[in-house]
């Protein structure tokens, strides 16, 4: 079931910001795929929240990926929670039908 912004909690007091694809925020997919890197200014958390499904053409539409609230991710998928301290570098992805995730090691 996906949240209604009317009912998100504070569940990640003072989260910083992220960047999110509407596959999660606008079809409510869970997240599939994550990074963190170099954060952009000062609120920026450097998290990168993908469903896994999107395409190319998808990504390099600036209308389909946006800038949320670290929080506002965490009502869509709770999931990513445990993983915001993992540090700057580091890929995740989820392991399927679980709420874990694997980190992706570099080729």
């Amino acid at each position: 079931m996906q949240a209604k912004i009317e009912e998100f909690q504070d569940i990640i007091p003072t989260g910083g910001t992220c960047m999110a694809s509407g596959k999660i925020t606008e079809e409510g997919l869970k997240v599939g795929f994550m990074y963190r890197e170099e954060p952009e200014d000062e609120f920026d958390t450097g998290w990168r929240f993908y469903s896994g499904t999107e395409d190319d053409e998808y990504v390099e539409n600036p209308d389909n990926i946006s800038i949320y609230d670290v929080n506002t991710i965490a009502n869509y998928d709770r999931a990513i929670v445990a993983m915001l301290k993992k540090p700057i570098g580091s890929e995740w992805e989820r392991v399927e039908g679980t709420n874990r995730f694997q980190l992706l090691e570099e080729e």
